[in-house]
């Protein structure tokens, strides 16, 4: 695709963009009737009109699911008996779902309580403010994409959800238009499906200002924040899943601390502003669309202090950043025994990578389509093959490390040739290039004081 048709295509989606911010500005915070300033000053200009973009939950009722749960007491009942604001302690076992919960209640399972949804349908729906939900154990929602069957469907604002285990789910913990709520120290994981058809562990959407800290979500699809501004995501573990996080349209969201194993992503950031990561571990994330940390049309942010280690891309970017004038900031991280350590794809400039270390990668940097990695700005890294001294010790290099692309330039523009890499048809060419060029060779890389001593590693 050329890149006019690539920036015609941008367009149009950021015409979308913006069509989706105004509806979303538009939406009541909950079910409290209150509006932000932003929706009513947007309202008042469009003679009071107010949109919901969210659809009500079907909850199937009990007599239509599983038969193995008819027996069993419906947990609705004790809800229903719970006076508002009440601390509600059932007895240790099973009970059956659904449950539709719209009061304010703190509800303590103690690790002891199950809710089984009988294999159909959504089993917890918490569409109240101000509740918790700690200790359950939700298990057994339908297979439906179509009406998006999860364990806990979340549809308020200042809830607590926290320790609770979520299995055989089709979607784990869904946030719609939810925000200021707590997701912490949860186990979840999805219905034992091929990859792409399982559910989310984790989906915010339209929901802002959250904190999702100390959660283990493992063999799900993805987790995901779709037009979710201000959360923070801290202290969590993703293992063996496709994205451990994926963010769309989401701005201004922290990642902080968390750990990625051997997952196909570990965070990807599409058409983003302002989200960074810090003081993370992502590592193992390999195969055919193996990448660490993944850019598109993503701009303004931060890539700091991160473990990046055994991927088959560390960190790659497409068209990133992608607003005029803004920058992203790659330092301090430590980029090592990756298939490649960071791809630029049809980008322009404005990356700034200082004070990273490079090491045991195949291929430290590599372009892919129309790039421009010399508008780059590299300062301070340390590169495991940098071939210079420092005869005065201030460990600094006597002379620049420049990364050159000579016949690597075949499997960079023709990605089926990377098996070939290592060939040693591969390397004699690369060999006579270096020793003979037949042509300029591209710059990829110039840093003016690349760091001559391999630094300590920080603690995060």
């Amino acid at each position: 695709m050329s890149i006019q048709r690539q920036t015609f295509h941008s367009a149009l989606r950021r015409a979308a963009w913006l069509v989706g911010l105004a509806a979303t500005a538009l939406v009541t915070l909950g079910n409290t009737g209150e509006v932000d300033d932003r929706a009513a000053n947007l309202s008042s200009t469009m003679g009071g009109v107010r949109v919901d973009v969210d659809k009500p939950v079907l909850l199937i009722p009990l007599y239509e699911r599983d038969k193995r749960i008819h027996s069993l007491t419906p947990f609705q009942s004790l809800v229903d008996a719970a006076p508002a604001g009440s601390v509600l302690k059932p007895k240790p076992g099973t009970y059956a779902g659904p449950v539709h919960l719209t009061k304010p209640l703190i509800i303590e399972g103690g690790g002891q309580v199950t809710i089984d949804g009988g294999d159909k349908g959504t089993v917890f729906v918490l569409e109240t403010d101000g509740a918790t939900v700690r200790g359950l154990r939700f298990t057994g929602s339908g297979s439906s994409h179509d009406s998006d069957d999860a364990c806990l469907n979340v549809r308020g604002n200042r809830n607590t959800i926290e320790s609770n285990v979520v299995d055989n789910c089709l979607f784990g913990v869904d946030l719609k238009q939810s925000s200021h709520n707590v997701v912490k120290n949860n186990k979840i994981s999805s219905k034992p499906l091929e990859l792409g058809m399982r559910g989310d562990g984790l989906r915010l959407w339209y929901s802002m200002d959250n904190l999702v800290e100390g959660n283990e979500i493992t063999d799900s699809r993805d987790s995901v924040a779709w037009y979710s501004n201000n959360n923070m995501f801290r202290n969590n573990v993703g293992r063996r899943s496709r994205y451990s996080f994926h963010f769309m349209f989401a701005h201004h969201n922290e990642v902080v601390g968390n750990r990625f194993y051997d997952n196909a992503v570990g965070v990807y950031l599409m058409y983003t502003e302002g989200v960074n990561l810090r003081n993370n571990v992502i590592s193992h994330a390999n195969g055919a669309a193996g990448m660490a940390i993944g850019f598109k049309e993503a701009s303004d942010s931060i890539i700091e202090g991160n473990e990046i280690i055994y991927c088959a891309i560390g960190i790659g970017s497409d068209l990133s950043p992608f607003q005029p004038g803004m920058e992203i900031h790659i330092r301090n991280n430590r980029i090592a025994y990756n298939g490649i350590g960071m791809l630029f794809n049809s980008e322009l400039g404005g990356n700034i990578v200082t004070d990273n270390v490079f090491e045991g990668n195949l291929t430290n940097v590599s372009l892919g389509g129309h790039s421009a990695a010399g508008l780059n700005q590299w300062r301070g890294n340390y590169w495991d093959d940098y071939q210079g001294f420092d005869r005065n010790g201030d460990g600094v290099g006597d002379a620049p490390y420049n990364y050159y692309a000579y016949a690597d330039r075949i499997w960079m523009e023709i990605p089926a040739a990377r098996f070939f890499k290592n060939a040693p048809a591969m390397e004699l060419l690369d060999f006579l290039e270096r020793l003979a060029p037949f042509s300029a060779p591209d710059i990829l890389v110039h840093d003016e004081a690349p760091r001559f001593v391999r630094p300590e590693r920080r603690g995060s």
